[in-house]
């Protein structure tokens, strides 16, 4: 039996997990998917010393503190400067940690039906691991972003600098935080709905509810809304295929 696992902290509603086991029931894959809480980072080693993990999904709050015990990254998992899958080589009685980013294809795959020629430029709420690989999937499809920040740095905005011209020129807001996640279903980000329109797109990468406050608030402007589902799925499929090759 092969085994494989999450990493985070906390994770109490894992949507990695179920759909894992889910998957190896489904197609008779003899693997196991566990959770394996961190509270701190550098309690990652002892995961090293379990010679039938062959892999590792990385969760909030551990995509860019995970970087320095790997020994080396996939050029994409560079560019982008956060990691979310890990694969366990074993060669020659030797074991190299090499890390990806699936979350950037699985982004890529579930926002580019939605997006439309006047989608160009689009605001990303949040700087952690996750919005750096939207950052990236979003340049790639050739739409500039432009990061919202509570301590902005760099040219950001804060979310007090978000205003009707803003809005007006930003037709896609990607909530790359996990504010809005169950149990805490009454918070949102902080930007003034009221100067959405039914030409922007609204995504957020939250999956659990299905529905957030974000996204509520959007439809009730007319706004296009999609969750981070599709996402997630794609995302996994993408490590599943990684850890396979």
């Amino acid at each position: 039996m092969r085994f494989f696992g999450l990493i985070g902290y906390p994770l109490g509603h894992s949507f990695s997990k179920k759909f894992f086991t889910e998957k190896f029931d489904k197609e008779g894959i003899n693997a196991r998917y566990d959770l394996y809480e961190l509270r701190e980072i550098d309690e990652f080693a002892g995961l090293k010393n379990m010679t039938d993990l062959c892999g590792l999904n990385v969760t909030i709050p551990y995509k860019q503190q995970i970087i320095p015990f790997l020994d080396e990254l996939d050029p994409v998992a560079t560019e982008i400067g956060a990691v979310n899958v890990i694969k366990f080589i074993r060669q020659n009685n030797e074991l190299k940690l090499k890390g990806f980013n699936s979350d950037a294809v699985g982004f890529m795959q579930s926002i580019q039906p939605y997006l439309r020629p006047h989608h160009r430029k689009a605001l990303i709420l949040g700087t952690g691991g996750a919005s750096k690989a939207i950052d990236y999937s979003l340049r790639m499809m050739g739409v500039e972003t432009k990061f919202v920040s509570r301590s902005p740095v760099n040219g950001q905005f804060s979310y007090h600098d978000l205003n009707e011209d803003i809005l007006t020129e930003y037709h896609v807001i990607i909530n790359a935080s996990p504010v809005g996640t169950f149990p805490h279903v009454d918070s949102c980000p902080d930007i003034p709905y009221r100067f959405l329109t039914s030409g922007h797109l609204l995504f957020d990468s939250v999956y659990n509810p299905a529905e957030t406050l974000f996204l509520q608030k959007g439809k009730a402007q007319g706004t296009s809304v999609l969750n981070g589902e599709g996402m997630l799925t794609g995302q996994a499929e993408a490590a599943w295929k990684i850890w396979n090759e």
